[in-house]
């Protein structure tokens, strides 16, 4: 049965205390009390800098049997080897944390640099080398992206265009793959502000027609300034699943 995850792009930031986070809550309680009010987190810090073995496993402990987390590829692949064949050992260092997770990982996410223009022979060749065992979902933030002959190629291989709101280049609301994946960053793009009622109840329905189609649906709230993400992403729930 296809399901709607709702979260946010990580889980630690010290604006949320007080707002989402209880008073007094330690921090190394963040991510117990996140998943008792979220299925599914993006991992963002791994954008940044890989993990140790043991943060990812400590991770997978502390969350409940049905807990997911997506994982924002480095960005020594996006933005640094820019999806070339270099790519090849910093995927596989990917992969080796990534199976830690076991059945806790959900889809990669690889958010590409807004200087990085379409380029469909390197997309292709970039998708050929990526394991079958995994979903993958690509955030663009150039526009020149948004063309019929890339939204076929990601089409051909299952790839998900992620949604995303982001200023430099919002994306069109349209389905490549049998599941969607969902970034909202903010009403202006910017990491910051409340969504209304009235957007996040658009979001509500296109989010239930997709699931209707079979397909499981990932959003995250990437507006973290003053814990609007978490905030929003509860709201969206709400409206999804009223009688919960």
């Amino acid at each position: 049965m296809a399901r709607v995850r709702i979260g946010t792009s990580g889980w630690h930031y010290d604006s949320w205390r007080g707002r989402f986070y209880p008073q007094g809550l330690p921090i190394k309680a963040q991510l117990q009390y996140y998943a008792s009010q979220f299925e599914a987190a993006e991992l963002n810090g791994v954008f940044y800098r890989t993990p140790t073995p043991a943060a990812v496993k400590s991770w997978k402990e502390q969350t409940g049997k049905n807990f997911v987390f997506t994982w924002k590829a480095s960005k020594f692949i996006t933005h640094w080897k820019r999806l070339s064949a270099n790519s090849v050992n910093s995927l596989e260092l990917m992969e080796s944390r990534l199976s830690l997770l076991g059945e806790k990982a959900a889809p990669v996410l690889f958010q590409l640099p807004p200087n990085f223009r379409a380029d469909a022979d390197r997309l292709t060749a970039f998708l050929r080398m990526l394991s079958p065992k995994r979903r993958y979902s690509i955030e663009f933030r150039h526009p020149s992206w948004y063309s019929p002959q890339i939204m076929r190629l990601l089409s051909e291989d299952n790839i998900s265009l992620c949604i995303s709101d982001h200023h430099d280049a919002p994306a069109p609301w349209r389905r490549t793959a049998d599941f969607v994946y969902v970034r909202g960053h903010g009403p202006s793009g910017r990491y910051k502000g409340h969504y209304s009622t009235d957007v996040l109840a658009e979001w509500a329905k296109r989010i239930s027609s997709w699931k209707a189609q079979g397909c499981d649906v990932f959003v995250f709230f990437d507006n973290d300034q003053k814990s609007a993400a978490p905030i929003d992403a509860l709201k969206l729930k709400r409206i999804l699943l009223p009688k919960r």
